[in-house]
């Protein structure tokens, strides 16, 4: 008996040691217990100071007046001062004629040799079934009708990828050789990575002007950061043993780099080009804003007339080039470092040689039989049947449908029900409230870092000024990514289940995921109207491949084993997804959903064009007016909300590392 109560009484431990235990084995629930401790002093102090409502105007700083004076020197000088003239002049030079010299070059190869060029390269880099696709591809630009709207993006396209890939390879090398460049360049590059590709188009515009100097650097600008961070990433990531054994053979630093560190990071670096070009299309199409020009304004001028077949016509070739040029950088990575196969002599440079003779022939084939554009008479005119197609659908979809309702009433239902509400929820609550609700979800999924990165971030985006205009903003985000992760997660478990299912929705996901974001709003606008419930529309189609995508690859990574001793057990399909799959696959999880975020804000900013209002609307009219202070400030409070919720929705390295 005594010997029972002495370990009875050894087990119970001191007295408060069980909380102490308790709090131990759960350490969010310390934090928060911490969080509130903290907030039980400052929040008194806050709210008798400043208030309790929305964030208060002592707390703004109005930053219109130094803006408004930066747009007005720029503009004034734009034309006389020797920056302009000797230095952004001449880089907008070098960009004109780079272009023009593309265009041209691309125009004398004729379709027939533009077509066979892509063929022979998809051949040599993928296979033949990818040489098919190109060819195809290339073919049904023209059929419809868009065949010089397609090379006029396509050179854009070449030179903004080409310096892109050089800028962001500089990047890479500095910040994969140098930790204190790492740590420096680690921020921007996350900055970069958040802000929606809308807001990078007005600066760019108040020094370059309108046309396809601004678009091709705006391009540069949004397209190499994911250059830069792979190729960080790949030489940070080079083997050890084999970096020591070529420092032991006596190797400089530049023989390493050279002959190790770069081979190694090979596939990194082909994993670079292939974010870059796509990254640089979705750009391209959204820069037809400023004149671009090519498939993009085709697209921005469909939009601003609701001209759904006009549209179609131009976004299947951006679907097409999208299409092709990912699967052959992507097929180059997988290549990469393998020996070649197939005939002996068409491996190594023999085979280059002989695929540029054939598209050689190919094209002065081509030009010797009037071949330089698509001709005319070979147009098949879709927009017309589009459109037929697209009024029955309005006539019989949009509103009055028995029972369920039409699209605009949907729409409206949405808006009203979900928007509404939430938008006044989120403008009703005390400024404090909010940091304190960012402050606990970010330093539950992370650390007091993250915590605090989150909460300076949304107290940024109050000194801005624009608190009410993000709170709209981020009202739409929630309720779109909300409708994302439902719909995600249910295909993604089906998908994960079912080999067949997930066989079929592979060439979906695929157009969807390369399809840019401009391209999404012009079906939506269509069958709902102008207004925020079509932005968010469009930002649910948009952003729902990526979850799916990962959701299912998450599920499917889950360890064999554990499923099989799951099985053993008597454990039914319903009781391996939930006990098994979704805890195992929890970091998948969490980042389908940062990505679903982040998707999500990019075209809810976009949607701004319709009528989303908030954030958006102020990057549109600050673009439309050359209105620096408007567009900028929104742009800052884009990168702010962008920050925050990227920081409460993906958990750190430590922090995965500590429930594996």
């Amino acid at each position: 008996m005594a010997t029972a109560q002495a370990t009875a009484g050894t087990d119970a431990g001191p007295p408060g040691g069980r909380p102490l235990a308790a709090l131990r084995d759960r350490p969010a629930l310390g934090k928060i217990l911490l969080l509130l401790t903290a907030a039980a002093i400052a929040v008194p102090f806050a709210h008798a100071r400043w208030g309790g409502g929305a964030w208060p105007g002592a707390l703004t700083v109005d930053l219109s007046g130094p803006l408004g004076e930066v747009s007005e020197w720029i503009i004034g000088n734009r034309d006389s001062h020797p920056l302009f003239l000797y230095f952004f002049g001449h880089i907008s030079n070098a960009v004109v004629l780079s272009v023009r010299g593309v265009y041209l070059a691309l125009l004398a190869l004729g379709w027939a040799g533009v077509t066979a060029v892509a063929a022979l390269v998809a051949w040599r880099t993928a296979g033949w079934r990818l040489a098919l696709t190109a060819g195809v591809s290339f073919l049904v630009c023209g059929l419809l009708g868009m065949w010089v709207p397609t090379m006029q993006t396509l050179a854009l396209m070449i030179v903004a990828v080409l310096a892109s890939v050089v800028f962001g390879l500089l990047l890479g090398l500095a910040a994969g050789l140098s930790d204190r460049t790492f740590r420096v360049l680690r921020p921007v590059l996350d900055t970069m990575q958040v802000l929606p590709a809308f807001a990078y188009l007005l600066p760019v515009v108040l020094v370059f002007g309108i046309g396809v100097p601004g678009a091709v650097l705006a391009t540069v600008v949004y397209a190499a950061p994911p250059m830069a961070r792979l190729t960080a990433l790949g030489l940070r990531g080079a083997d050890a043993g084999v970096m020591e054994a070529v420092t032991s053979l006596g190797a400089t630093a530049r023989q390493r780099l050279l002959s190790a560190r770069l081979p190694l990071a090979r596939k990194e670096l082909l994993l670079g080009v292939n974010q870059t070009i796509m990254m640089a299309l979705s750009m391209a199409v959204i820069a037809s804003v400023i004149g671009a020009g090519g498939l993009g304004d085709r697209v921005y001028q469909a939009l601003s007339s609701v001209d759904v077949g006009a549209a179609l016509a131009a976004g299947i070739p951006i679907v097409l080039l999208a299409v092709v040029l990912d699967r052959t950088t992507e097929a180059a990575g997988r290549r990469a470092g393998r020996e070649p196969t197939g005939p002996a002599a068409l491996r190594g440079p023999r085979g280059w040689a002989l695929a540029a003779v054939a598209a050689a022939s190919v094209a002065l084939v081509g030009r010797f039989t009037g071949g330089r554009v698509w001709p005319e008479g070979a147009v098949v005119a879709v927009a017309g049947p589009v459109n037929t197609a697209k009024d029955w659908m309005v006539d019989h979809l949009y509103t009055g449908v028995p029972v369920v309702g039409g699209t605009a009433d949907w729409a409206a239902h949405f808006t009203n029900w979900i928007l509404n509400p939430l938008r006044s929820g989120l403008q009703g609550l005390p400024w404090w409230s909010v940091l304190l609700v960012v402050a606990a979800l970010a330093w539950t999924i992370g650390t007091w870092r993250t915590a605090l990165t989150a909460v300076l971030a949304m107290a940024a985006i109050g000194v801005l000024g624009v608190w009410d205009l993000s709170m709209d903003t981020l009202s739409q985000v929630l309720a779109a990514v909300a409708v994302t992760l439902v719909l995600g997660f249910a295909v993604a478990m089906g998908a994960a289940r079912s080999r067949r299912l997930e066989r079929l929705l592979r060439p979906v996901l695929d157009v969807c995921q390369t399809m840019p974001q401009f391209v999404y709003l012009i079906p939506v606008v269509a069958l709902f109207g102008v207004g925020r419930a079509p932005a968010a529309a469009a930002a649910v189609v948009y952003a729902l491949p990526a979850v799916v995508r990962i959701t299912t690859q998450g599920l499917r990574g889950v360890d064999p084993a554990a499923m099989e001793c799951a099985r053993s057990l008597g454990a039914t399909s319903g009781q391996q997804l939930r006990q098994i799959q979704i805890p195992l696959a929890r970091p998948a999880l969490l980042l389908a959903v940062n990505q679903g975020v982040v998707l999500v804000l990019a075209v809810v900013i976009i949607g701004g064009l319709v009528g989303s209002g908030a954030l958006g609307y102020d990057v549109v009219f600050g673009l439309a007016q050359g209105d620096l202070a408007t567009g900028l400030v929104a742009g800052a409070a884009i990168v702010c909300l962008g920050l925050m919720l990227d920081r409460v929705t993906q958990p750190t390295a430590r922090r995965q590392r500590k429930e594996s």
